[in-house]
């Protein structure tokens, strides 16, 4: 008897064939971390369910019947015992998700790995005619230098995890489009290198350190040099202006062909961030070799751009640009979908920028994962930023975090552009005033609210509103036009939140700071004399405090550090306060740098992946997603859905018009009939009805009180 594997009516794929292909792509997937022998297994076992007679029946008849395929390999694993026993998750759950451990208690009903051990599975011994169970060979890594086994050991599973299901998805597809695949991965480490060098090669004739462009160069050239040093961790603190996107490219390239490594990851917080560097990447290296991937790329409505989806799929490619959010959630995801690339992640330089920007809520599992990266899947980390987070007590004692910039307090004093200086308490009236004498100035307030009523008491010519209350697109403009203005020296009062701090490229005469994390507060003088342009003693970041306190959720642990070290008379530019914040910060919150107790998910032998993969993600506060249709393309983007579904595409191009709102003001204007759902299939997404709410000025107007719809 012939055993099938796949059929498309016309042509069929042995299981003999499946099973030795896959296995032979997972070997590779492995052996990039030292587990070539454990690939391999676990591709030629994962699909020897199908062996039995009712899945033959059901593939011969092209019947819609279940038959379950998958538990039968992780049963022959689990009885062969040992290290097998360790690839039974990754075979059990290839289509369904990485399972739980589960208890003696689970019955064959249950979704664990214990319930599917217990569960009646059609006979599949014929698997012992074709297959015979490979050798393990290598042990799991090192026990002497690993802190945590079961957390390295979750690890493990996860990337040979990875390894399985994308081998299966691979062979299946190649299969299925017989040969013809459209997958392209990108030129080589060392190409990218020399176009990167021929990029660069006049800047690095600059030898004169007394200029901001020789001082860039000095800090680019110890990047290229520092890229032969061994794999690690490495730091690069550089101040704002000191060209750490091109420097920290040079570094990744430089280390990648030293040290053989096959592709740069940069992790980034922002998605305005993402773009403007994937876009400086692309000029440089040939866009074919830089992968964007995060929430607001659309790489399906084109077929030009298959390819890079095939490639988002598994981040084939030799540069991937992405967010804490997806780098993180991937690496503690169960689904198969979100872990599938997570074997391309072994043996690359991953760059956190703005690495002050990791989640404080999951601070111990994200860098327990960073340093597992680092010991046991062949990667380097740069963290990359002018505000470095105080983060050696993390990993392992004698972790040597080596620092990239060259005389760095130097470089902190000769890029220095601003003076602090304290205000103390205000009110908003006072603030106003202050703010009605300026002609180019920027305030950053912490909550929206507080934005939105500031700017009501100063609008005028030449005053703008910037916040997320207005959906991207709309800010895009409001950006363009404050650009203009500061550009003619024309009278520019921006009244802002946050999220001009990083990814926007303005440049005011002073800055009005309220009272933030250090982090931030050094952020927002980002924006000041931006271009040097002024001497310092000329550019003033005023820090402030309003004598109530605003609402600024997850912010106060931030906000008492910071004020007691400004009580204390520390200097907020001294990157020894920056230390200082971090270290006092992480101190307070204790505990809560594992919020979700993730860490101790895995412990004493038992796992539980799909637990974690519901309960891990970084972004907490509950939100809803509210779409403004006041431009005809948001207008034509809500008709698609409600008439013809949702699609990834459709959704993608219909953020741009989108607000998020939290639960707390989505109530008030649910109660008050402004807003409306867009579907019954579309939980969490409205559309807003009463127009009114929204103008051109403040986006979408949150001073709603509770009971308006009385009155309405």
């Amino acid at each position: 008897m012939e055993y099938i594997a796949h059929s498309d009516k016309e042509r069929v794929q042995t299981l003999i064939a499946h099973l030795e292909g896959t296995a032979r792509l997972a070997e590779g997937f492995a052996s990039r971390f030292g587990k070539g022998d454990w690939g391999y297994c676990c591709g030629l076992l994962h699909d020897i369910g199908k062996y039995s007679d009712d899945f033959q029946k059901k593939i011969r008849e092209n019947s819609t019947a279940m038959v379950d395929h998958a538990t039968a390999g992780a049963k022959v694993c689990l009885q062969k015992g040992g290290f097998y026993g360790f690839l039974s998750y990754c075979i059990a759950g290839h289509h369904a998700g990485l399972p739980d451990t589960g208890g003696t208690q689970d019955t064959g009903s249950a979704p664990t790995l214990k319930g599917r051990m217990r569960k009646r599975i059609p006979d599949f011994s014929a698997y012992q005619k074709e297959i015979q169970i490979p050798e393990i060979k290598s042990v799991p890594f090192d026990q002497q230098k690993v802190r945590n086994v079961d957390f390295s050991l979750s690890v493990l599973i996860r990337m040979l995890y990875s390894c399985l299901v994308d081998a299966d998805f691979l062979d299946t597809e190649n299969f299925m489009k017989n040969g013809r695949v459209e997958r392209i991965s990108g030129e080589s480490i060392e190409v990218l290198l020399e176009r990167l060098k021929h990029h660069i090669e006049d800047w690095l004739k600059n030898e004169d350190i007394d200029t901001v462009n020789g001082r860039r160069t000095e800090i680019l050239r110890s990047c290229l040099e520092g890229g032969t040093a061994e794999k690690g961790i490495f730091r690069l603190t550089v101040p704002t202006g000191g060209g750490k996107t091109i420097a920290s490219l040079a570094f990744a390239l430089s280390h990648g062909v030293t040290q053989h490594l096959e592709r740069v990851i940069y992790v980034i917080p922002y998605t305005s961030i993402i773009e403007q560097n994937a876009d400086v990447f692309r000029r440089i290296l040939g866009g074919e070799n830089v992968l964007e991937n995060h929430c607001n790329v659309d790489y399906e409505s084109s077929e030009e751009l298959r390819s890079m989806q095939f490639a988002s799929e598994n981040w084939d490619k030799p540069v991937v640009v992405t967010t804490n959010v997806q780098f993180f959630e991937s690496l503690f995801a169960s689904k198969s979908s979100r872990c599938r690339k997570l074997h391309n992640i072994a043996n690359s330089v991953i760059i956190f920028d703005e690495a002050q920007m990791l989640p404080l809520d999951y601070m111990k599992p994200c860098t327990a994962m960073m340093e597992e990266l680092v010991q046991n899947y062949g990667c380097s980390l740069l963290l990359c930023t002018a505000t470095q987070p105080a983060l050696t007590s993390f990993f392992q004692e004698g972790a040597n975090i080596r620092e990239l910039c060259p005389r760095m307090e130097e470089q902190f004093r000769f890029f220095e552009r601003v003076k602090f200086r304290n205000i103390g308490n205000v009110t908003e009236e006072e603030l106003q005033a202050k703010l009605s004498e300026e002609i180019q100035s920027l305030c950053i307030v912490n909550t929206r609210k507080r934005a939105q009523s500031l700017y009501q008491g100063l609008k005028g010519d030449g005053v703008y509103h910037l916040s997320t209350t207005m959906y991207p697109k709309h800010r895009r403009r409001i950006l363009e036009t404050i650009r203009e203005r500061l550009q003619n020296g024309e009278k520019c009062v921006v009244i802002s939140t946050s999220l001009v701090e990083a990814g926007v490229d303005l440049d005011f005469q002073a800055v009005y700071r309220q009272l933030a994390g250090i982090d931030s507060m050094i952020q927002a003088a980002g924006r000041c004399n931006r271009e040097g342009k002024r001497s310092a003693d000329e550019s003033s970041v005023y820090l402030f405090q309003f004598e109530e306190r605003d609402k600024s959720p997850g912010q106060r642990q931030q906000l008492d550090v910071a004020k007691n070290l400004l009580a204390e008379g520390w200097d907020v530019s001294d990157l020894n306060c920056t230390e200082e914040y971090f270290k006092r910060l992480y101190h307070a919150r204790g505990t809560s740098l594992d919020k979700k107790r993730i860490m101790e998910a895995f412990s004493k032998r038992i796992f539980r992946f799909a637990e974690v993969g519901k309960e891990f993600h970084l972004i907490q506060e509950q939100t809803k997603t509210i779409l403004v249709k006041r431009e005809e393309e948001a207008k034509q983007l809500l008709w698609q859905i409600q008439n013809g579904g949702y699609t990834k595409s459709v959704m993608r191009r219909v953020q741009q018009y989108c607000i998020q709102v939290y639960d707390e003001d989505f109530k008030k204007l649910y109660d008050a009939g402004m807003v409306r759902s867009v579907s019954e299939d579309m939980e969490d997404f409205y559309e807003l009805v009463n127009e009114g709410r929204y103008s051109d000025e403040m986006g979408l107007d949150l001073g709603i009180e509770s009971g308006m719809a009385l009155f309405s």
